[in-house]
Order: C-alpha cells, then structure tokens, then sequence
C-alpha cells in the first residue's frame, strides 16, 4: 500500500503541472487583472503601461508561468503611483508556498485571503454534506427494501422533481417561503444573507441558524442523485447470490442489510463521496453568492470579476491538490471495504 501511495503521489507531479499550466493560460485570457485593479474606476493608460511592466505583464505567457511558478526578482510594485511601494519581498513563487499578493486586497497574501474564507465554506460544505449522506442512505435503503411499493413510487417521483430543479430556483423559493413568507404571517423565519447578525455577533446559534436555508438548498438537490444511486446499488448487492445465502441461514434482516449487503454496495457510494468532497473546498458558488455567505465559493466569483488572477488561482490549485489526494484516500477505503482489492 505505501508503494502505491508513493507511486500515485509521483504521478499526479507531472499532471498537476499540467493542470497549472492550462489554467494558468485561460486565466491569462479571460481576465484583465489591470482593467480596474479590483476597483471601481478603470485604470488611467499611464498606469496600465507602467503596471503592465512592473508586473511583468508584458512578458510572453510562458515567462509569466515560470515566474508565478518558481518564482521571480521584483520587489516593489508601485499599485497607485504614489512613490510607495504597496508589495515588498522577492517573490518565491508557488513550488515554494507563495501563490502571490491579491490584486483586490492590496499587499495581502493569497493564502492568507483564501484560508480566512476556508472555514466558512466547510462549516457550510461539510455540514450540508453529512446531511445528503446519512439521509440518502436512510431513505435509499429503505426505498431499495420496498422496491416498487407505493413509498417507492411517491418517492421516486418527488426525487425527480427535486433533481430537475436548478438550485438558485430552489434557494430564491426558500427565502421567499421561509423568510418573506413567514415574516409577513407573523411566524419564526429564517435569515437570508449572511452568516450572523451583526447586531448579536458571531455565536453558534447565529451561524446555526443561517446555515438553515443554504444547507437546505444544497441538499435538496444532491439528495435526490445520492438517493436513487444508493437504491440502485443496493438493489443489485440484495440480488446477490451470497444474500441469498444469508437469508436461507437465518440471519436478521437488519445484519444482511447492514453488515452484508451496504458494505458491498458502499463502493460506488465511496466513489462518489471522493469526488465531491474535493469540490467541497470551492464551495457553492451559486448558494453562497445569493445567501450571502462569505466563503470560497463567493471569493472565487469576486475574483473572476475583478481579474483577481492570484487569488482565483490559488483556489484552483488547491481543489486540483485536493482532488489527487481525495482519490488516494477513497483507494485506500476501497481496500478497507473489499479485502479482495490489493494495490501491491
């Protein structure tokens, strides 16, 4: 197994080179870091040509590449041509650790930017998550064991309509049902932007409770896929001829269920699990931009608008490392759950 973690580790090298490179050059030309300099105002032609120098933007792709890559000389950049230097050191580049400065958040390192959003997106990401799997398995489970029944079919049927549903539709009716709606009735309802009030401060009970409608939205979309997909595997494994086995030996039901037939089935399960939680990290870009909530999934936008190029790279890099080592981890599940499975 070590073996093969190295080996893999070896591999996803080359590929995350790659990967920097083609997204390096596609943020080179869909943005334009210099129109604004993450303002409001376009920049004067006598500070984009001596910005464009200073940051090196006159140099041809492949040169910046190797710059944000390995590193380069400068050590003041004159942002507002002011005589003062706004960004100081040598830049060390990203095989080092330093993704750069933001261009938005003047002088202020990308990694510092990215990590003070982080565990906003996890709290939300990993929260709604945990609520997608344990639901799924439970109704999935149950749907595959009274396959057909009129709770199958009702449900089968409210799932569809759940998955066909975009999720700024399903976000903007909850904040209109929940919180418009409810206000006006004179009931509790539920807050819609942000992650506490300002005027309570930030406690637990505050971000619990604005965590609600974004939580709610990201679900109701994935359950419904992690449902018939759970069903569907469990109906394959329950028709296996080792269950069968099990059945005619006495064995509870809860037991062949549980223990037999969801641990082969948790497979595909574990498959899907593997990819999503690396894209955890990028948060919901669509959620987080209408409830408000300030984590990576809004920086990522914010970033795209205002060609804040080191920043929007810093988090695609990091969804890229995290996804290497997210397949690592669910092969290794693979061979905990299957002990037929062997890397070595």
């Amino acid at each position: 197994m070590t073996r093969y973690i190295v080996r893999r580790l070896l591999q996803a090298i080359p590929l995350l080179l790659v990967i920097s490179l083609i997204l390096f050059v596609l943020m080179q030309n869909a943005t334009d870091p210099l129109a604004t300099m993450g303002g409001r105002t376009p920049t004067r032609p006598e500070d984009r040509a001596r910005l464009t120098r200073q940051l090196g933007l006159d140099k041809p792709v492949y040169i910046q590449y190797l710059y944000w890559l390995i590193g380069n000389d400068w050590t003041k950049v004159d942002l507002d041509g002011d005589g003062t230097a706004e960004t100081q050191g040598k830049r060390q580049g990203v095989l080092r650790g330093d993704f750069g400065t933001s261009i938005v958040q003047t002088g202020r390192p990308v990694t510092t930017v990215i990590f003070e959003r982080l565990p906003n997106t996890l709290i939300l990401m990993l929260t709604a998550e945990f609520v997608i799997v344990l639901g799924a398995l439970l109704v999935g489970i149950f749907s595959a064991l009274r396959q057909y029944s009129l709770f199958d079919n009702i449900l089968t049927g409210i799932l569809f309509i759940g998955y066909s549903m975009p999720i700024f539709f399903v976000a903007l009716s909850t904040m209109y049902i929940f919180s418009i709606n409810f206000q006006r009735w004179g009931l509790p309802h539920l807050p819609t932007v942000g992650m506490f009030d300002p005027k309570v401060g930030k406690t637990t009970g505050q971000i619990i409770l604005h965590m609600i409608l974004p939580v709610f939205s990201i679900a109701f979309i994935s359950f419904a896929a992690y449902s018939r997909y759970i069903r569907s595997t469990m109906l394959e494994v329950l028709g296996q001829d080792y269950i069968r086995t099990a059945r005619s030996k006495g064995l509870p039901k809860r037991e062949i269920t549980f223990i037999h037939a969801l641990k082969n089935a948790s497979l595909p399960i574990v498959t899907i699990v593997g990819l999503d939680l690396p894209l955890l990290l990028g948060g919901a870009v669509v959620t987080e931009r209408i409830f408000a909530w300030p984590g990576m999934g809004r920086l990522f936008i914010d970033g795209i608008d205002r060609g804040d190029t080191p920043v929007v790279m810093g988090i695609l890099m990091l969804i890229a490392v995290s996804v290497v080592i997210f397949q690592i981890i669910t092969d290794i599940v693979y061979a905990w759950l299957d002990p037929r499975i062997r890397f070595d």
